[in-house]
């Protein structure tokens, strides 16, 4: 049996946990194993074998990312050194599109101006009906 050096062989999860993706290597597992990790459109499991050259897309929570592998890494470093193994080749357009999609601000509450009133409920009630009614008619 030959063996080859770790550094020529990594695991997809181990990678994304790595270059600081993901916060631990359970949830980049998961991730993988319930298809937000993709390698040509194709769903892949934890176990892939990462190569120098493969564009993954990642979809964490809202934000999706493309990331092409620049370089292999076995242990997690700080994200300053993380950089420099891969590069983040997600399109400006689709990112900001997204966002915009779903962070929308609507309706927003400052922070420490504690319960709603009554007044403030009956008011928030009809910006949200006539938001939601202005559609239908």
């Amino acid at each position: 049996m030959t063996t080859t050096p770790e550094k020529e062989k990594l695991r997809i999860d181990k990678y994304l946990w790595a270059i600081r993706i993901f916060k631990t290597r359970t949830l980049a597992a998961d991730a993988c194993k319930a298809g937000r990790v993709k390698l040509d459109s194709q769903n892949i499991k934890p176990s892939h074998e990462v190569k120098v050259g493969n564009v993954f897309q990642v979809s964490k929570g809202v934000d999706r990312k493309v990331v092409k592998v620049t370089g292999l890494l076995e242990n997690r470093v700080d994200a300053k050194k993380a950089i420099d193994f891969y590069d983040d080749i997600t399109p400006v357009e689709q990112t900001l599109a997204f966002r915009s999609m779903f962070h929308a601000p609507i309706l927003k509450r400052d922070r420490g101006t504690g319960r709603p009133t009554k007044r403030d409920r009956r008011e928030i009630d009809e910006l949200k009906d006539d938001f939601f009614e202005t559609g239908s008619d």
